[in-house]
């Protein structure tokens, strides 16, 4: 699991799919008390931005008209926690994904 926490608009369609459903799983993992440490200490999660992250993503799904969402987040403790490197993560879907790349240089 990971957010990128990437600026919706330049993260393909697949990718921002594959973030809504890695934040509904993180927010699972916080509410069930299982340890994301290694997340933490990996720069992999902001459990603080995780609902604005998910609004964001499902914002931008529905402005592209791809997505017809219907899974609230749950409620869950937003601590402030977790530190992503923007940068290096835009620059790694860059070099992982042509869409996403494409979407960068827009």
């Amino acid at each position: 699991m990971r957010m990128w926490m990437v600026n919706p608009k330049e993260v393909c369609s697949q990718h921002l799919r594959g973030c809504h459903l890695e934040a509904h799983m993180f927010v699972g993992t916080l509410n069930k008390g299982k340890s994301i440490a290694g997340y933490l200490k990996n720069g992999l999660v902001e459990v603080h931005r995780i609902r604005e992250y998910h609004d964001a993503i499902v914002k931008e799904l529905q402005s592209r008209g791809r997505w017809n969402h219907s899974s609230p987040l749950p409620d869950f403790e937003e601590k402030a926690m977790g530190k992503v490197d923007v940068e290096a993560n835009r620059k790694e879907l860059a070099r992982r994904c042509e869409r996403c790349r494409k979407l960068q240089e827009a």
